[in-house]
């Protein structure tokens, strides 16, 4: 379909594909989630204030949907299904997920395979038939039914139960209206991606099924055909040395396996407002360094998951999050992971084909001093005479035939964003 639209400012139009099969996540999942701002502190109240922030900074015009609760939302077992039920802190998650799909956005939420998560509260499987915890059973959690570490060590719950509840937690989760999970563990193996992989099939929703974290690469074609999503790396910081090891230099071996309904995961975002907890601050990274995160992700095909306060974002903030032109080569169809074509520890120049025949490139300076730098169309593989697009500009820079040299200034630790296409 066509979808045209016009008012005082300009019209546009735009083609809408309706794809209907087995797979989902036909893109990159475009979204929030919880943890770098908030870790275990997420509450129903700051969830619903990232969705409301979501829609009126118009966020979610531009294809941000998902809106997902990290770690910190369990409780105890109980419901039609002996499932995981929500803590003090949510209070009602059905209700949570109505209003979240009333504002056109999609709702995420986190479990693992183990006894007890990351922040320790319980997970899929348990110690006893009847779905109860050893920690829960000994007093060992607070309030909201988190391990209290003063009292017992995190590494205590970090073990497989001889009960699962896999199938249980699915339906609950389907019942309440979840579009996303993120499943994590350490190391993700197999069997326990297999066995949530097909409770969320078997419950008739789709559900997109997120593994973190660090899968292993020897499993890779299992990650490809058991999720859509999977994390190839440990937690970002927001560092020049975290986002830019993690970006340049470990996602290239899983070109392969990415594409359309399959996406490997380089990490959220750490742009904004961020802090793990309770207390928020901005981004340790700069403008420019923030610049380049957002391309490179955008290149590598990465699933786009804010990680800021979305209640507090500056102009520059949003400005950099709605970058259409951007978000578009992360969205492109063919779903393509960007490749370096020239990496020399100076800079980078990163290549990626997308649907209507231009292609996507993005120079990077990974130096701390500005560096003039360019390229000849014909040596990165690119034939024909080309117009050049300055994305992050949305600025038309001209045209360039093939064996030209393109050239450039490019701030320290930062990008230039093109598109060439074919006149």
């Amino acid at each position: 379909m066509t979808l045209r639209a016009e008012n005082s400012l300009g019209k546009g139009e735009r083609e809408l594909r309706i794809v209907i099969g087995e797979n989902i996540s036909l893109t990159p999942p475009l979204g929030w989630n919880s943890w770098n701002v908030w870790g275990f502190s997420v509450s129903q109240e700051k969830v619903l204030a990232s969705a409301r922030a979501m829609v009126s900074s118009g966020l979610a015009d531009c294809g941000w949907s998902y809106i997902n609760i990290d770690d910190g939302w369990q409780g105890v077992r109980g419901g039609k299904y002996n499932a995981i039920q929500p803590n003090a802190k949510f209070t009602d998650m059905g209700a949570l997920a109505d209003e979240i799909h009333s504002m056109g956005l999609k709702l995420g939420i986190y479990s693992g395979p183990w006894v007890g998560t990351y922040a320790g509260h319980i997970g899929s499987s348990a110690d006893y038939e009847d779905g109860t915890y050893e920690i829960v059973k000994k007093g060992l959690v607070d309030e909201y039914y988190r391990l209290d570490r003063t009292r017992a060590d995190r590494s205590s719950v970090r073990y497989f139960g001889p009960y699962s509840f896999v199938s249980a937690d699915a339906r609950q989760w389907a019942d309440w209206g979840i579009d996303y999970l993120k499943y994590d563990w350490f190391p993700n193996d197999v069997p326990h991606t297999r066995e949530m992989s097909e409770a969320l099939r078997a419950t008739g929703r789709d559900i997109v099924l997120s593994l973190s974290n660090a899968a292993p690469y020897s499993e890779a074609s299992s990650w490809e055909s058991l999720s859509q999503a999977w994390r190839t790396t440990d937690d970002i910081r927001d560092t020049w040395m975290s986002m830019s090891t993690i970006g340049f230099y470990g996602q290239a071996a899983w070109s392969r396996y990415c594409g359309p309904g399959h996406w490997p995961d380089a990490d959220m975002l750490v742009v904004g407002k961020v802090g793990w907890g309770p207390s928020v601050r901005p981004t340790r990274l700069t403008a420019d360094e923030q610049y380049t995160h957002i391309s490179l992700w955008a290149l590598l095909s990465s699933p786009l998951l804010i990680g800021c306060d979305m209640a507090d974002m500056d102009e520059f903030t949003i400005g950099l999050l709605s970058n259409t032109e951007v978000l578009d080569v992360n969205q492109d169809p063919l779903g393509i992971q960007g490749m370096a074509v020239k990496m020399d520890g100076i800079r980078a120049i990163y290549e990626k084909p997308l649907e209507d025949g231009s292609v996507a490139v993005g120079l990077f300076n990974l130096t701390t001093e500005p560096l003039k730098t360019g390229f000849i169309p014909r040596e990165i593989g690119i034939e024909g005479k080309r117009i050049i697009r300055d994305l992050w500009r949305q600025k038309d820079l001209g045209t360039l035939d093939a064996v030209e040299r393109w050239e450039t200034t490019i701030p320290a630790h930062g990008v230039v964003l093109l598109t060439l296409r074919t006149q």
